[in-house]
């Protein structure tokens, strides 16, 4: 990549703190995970490639502010907290134990509300392509920091979100996937499988595997 791209890649990163309230941190960040994974990537690699501490900083400020966010109710949901139901200290030490909302701007179907397909993409409540996607931003934080922390959260996500989105066939012949799951992981939202999605885990797991073993 030549220096004009990576002026370019710099400057779109640079509008993307300031749309979304990461830099200057607005008192109402939005926050929306699939966008926030690859951010997080970007500013790892910007910080490998120029060798800037400002880039790390924000890659860090960018993970903690999604956790803090996307790992806790909804403000217009009547539970507050973090969606594990841990404490506040052992919530900042296990911060995905529970999976991370997705940021949709609507809250999630209630249980007596009818599915509307339309609106559904609009709706809040989990994905697991999207969980799979901060496993790998918070696997490669882990690599360029060398901070075991954020990979084990990495784990506890890929724990959570596989014992919670993968199941078994009432006859018990089929394994398959949930496609969204409620905030809480509680409920399905849409019951078809995605595509990729097993294959998305299955590479991301060894990720998860391997570097937990390279850094100890």
């Amino acid at each position: 990549m030549d220096q004009n791209s990576i002026n370019n890649v710099i400057e779109f990163m640079e509008q993307f703190a300031n749309i979304t309230g990461l830099e200057p941190e607005s008192t109402h960040p939005k926050r929306y995970l699939w966008t926030d994974a690859f951010a997080v990537c970007n500013y790892l690699e910007l910080y490998n490639r120029m060798d800037e501490k400002e880039y790390l900083d924000l890659a860090l400020k960018l993970v903690d502010q999604v956790h803090h966010i996307l790992g806790k109710y909804r403000i217009d949901n009547p539970k507050i907290g973090w969606i594990s139901g841990l404490d506040p200290y052992e919530g900042e030490n296990h911060p995905t134990q529970a999976g991370l909302r997705i940021g949709k701007d609507l809250n999630e179907r209630a249980p007596n509300e009818p599915f509307n397909e339309r609106l559904e993409w609009e709706r809040d409540g989990q994905y697991y392509h999207y969980l799979t996607k901060w496993m790998h931003s918070l696997n490669n934080t882990s690599m360029v920091t060398g901070d075991i922390k954020y990979i084990k959260w990495a784990f506890e996500l890929a724990k959570i979100a596989q014992s919670h989105f993968a199941y078994v066939s009432h006859h018990g012949t089929r394994k398959s996937m949930y496609w969204k799951m409620s905030i809480d992981l509680k409920r399905p939202l849409v019951h078809s499988m995605g595509q990729h999605d097993p294959l998305d885990g299955y590479i991301t797991y060894n990720e998860i595997q391997n570097g937990m073993k390279n850094l100890g």
